[in-house]
């Protein structure tokens, strides 16, 4: 029971670190110190101990031996990377949404296109916090829907991983129009049963993310050519 109730803190501690790496509170080469991260959150160094290993495993910090841990964080070539593995997994997961999505599921998909409407025409453009968090939900509906959980677990992984970029995204208005226009034609699609235009629509929703980015002036996020 003691090695469960450990194993649950230390995954608990992870999240959290791991939540505030990839919302900047920790920057790159920034020290991660056991002692003040367990006095923060009220736990012994043990579990921290764990989750920055489990952290290293996944590339966000780097292990010193004799010195301590760092932040690697995400470069801006793992961002590009990240949009253009979801390019074309999003078009799959859209495709087998398609075959498996419940009514359930596509009312839920409706009830989130209509918030995003109320809260663009209220907030004229919507807040940056209010649309991102709108699009992750529209996005993890199509994901559940899938009807796979690997392919839900490593989108769901992608979203976190560039949740600073998204936010960044869908800060203009007219991109953030234009996302719920792509939003309600691939909704569409998926009603129709249209795997094919579904797939293509998804596919080209994230490709429109990342050309949003670059026009912004987000070169340095999205590596610029490289």
């Amino acid at each position: 029971m003691g090695d469960y109730q450990d194993n649950s803190l230390s995954s608990r501690v992870f999240q959290r670190i791991r939540d505030d790496i990839l919302k900047g509170k920790y920057k790159e080469h920034d020290e991660l110190r056991e002692n003040t991260i367990g006095k923060e959150l009220g736990v012994s160094r043990t579990p921290v101990r764990e989750a920055l290993r489990q952290l290293e495993l996944e590339g966000l910090v780097s292990i010193i031996p004799n010195k301590g841990a760092y932040v690697t964080g995400i470069s801006p070539k793992d961002v590009s990377d990240i949009y253009m593995i979801r390019s074309m997994l999003e078009g799959l997961c859209a495709r087998w949404a398609t075959e498996n999505i419940t009514d359930e599921q596509l009312d839920e998909l409706d009830e989130i296109m209509l918030l995003s409407e109320f809260h663009m025409k209220r907030e004229g453009g919507g807040s940056a916090e209010q649309m991102a968090e709108l699009d992750g939900k529209f996005h993890a509906i199509l994901y559940e829907a899938s009807d796979s959980r690997i392919l839900s677990h490593v989108l769901l992984d992608f979203h976190k991983y560039v949740q600073l970029a998204r936010k960044t995204s869908v800060v203009a208005e007219e991109r953030a129009r234009k996302s719920i226009r792509e939003h309600k034609q691939l909704l569409r699609a998926i009603r129709d049963k249209d795997a094919d235009l579904a797939e293509q629509l998804a596919n080209e929703h994230i490709l429109h993310v990342i050309q949003n980015l670059k026009k912004q002036g987000y070169e340095e996020i999205l590596g610029g050519d490289r």
